[in-house]
């Protein structure tokens, strides 16, 4: 379900952005790259041209858009676990098995030569 939630979410994007670029600026934005201006889209979609359509699909996209991304939100707000990334790396490294090995006292090798530990002195 979320794998598809994110398919649809990703092509809402898509056509948003589309929807948005295409849009008549007020320098002409990207209508005029494709083959004309107004005049071309005027034809097709009417006298008004395809501003009206254009701000419709715009808003149904965008609520589309916030929906999805609410729905997404909701379905992985239970998941997200309560501990830092910094945690969970000490708690890893604490269950580590290297951690029940015994400990080798400080400076019992040296030079590839075992030396016994440092005994206390005797009186």
């Amino acid at each position: 379900m979320y794998s598809f939630l994110i398919a649809i979410f990703a092509i809402v994007c898509a056509l948003l952005t589309f929807v948005i670029l295409i849009q008549s600026s007020k320098g002409g934005g990207l209508a005029g790259t494709f083959g004309g201006g107004a005049d071309t889209f005027g034809s097709v979609f009417g006298g008004k041209g395809s501003a009206p359509f254009l701000q419709k699909m715009t808003a149904i996209l965008a609520t589309l858009f916030l929906v999805i991304a609410l729905i997404m939100g909701m379905i992985t707000r239970g998941n997200v676990s309560q501990s830092s990334l910094v945690q969970k790396e000490r708690e890893q490294r604490l269950s580590s098995p290297a951690r029940t090995l015994p400990q080798v006292p400080e400076g019992a090798v040296r030079g590839g030569k075992t030396t016994p530990p440092p005994q206390s002195p005797s009186k």
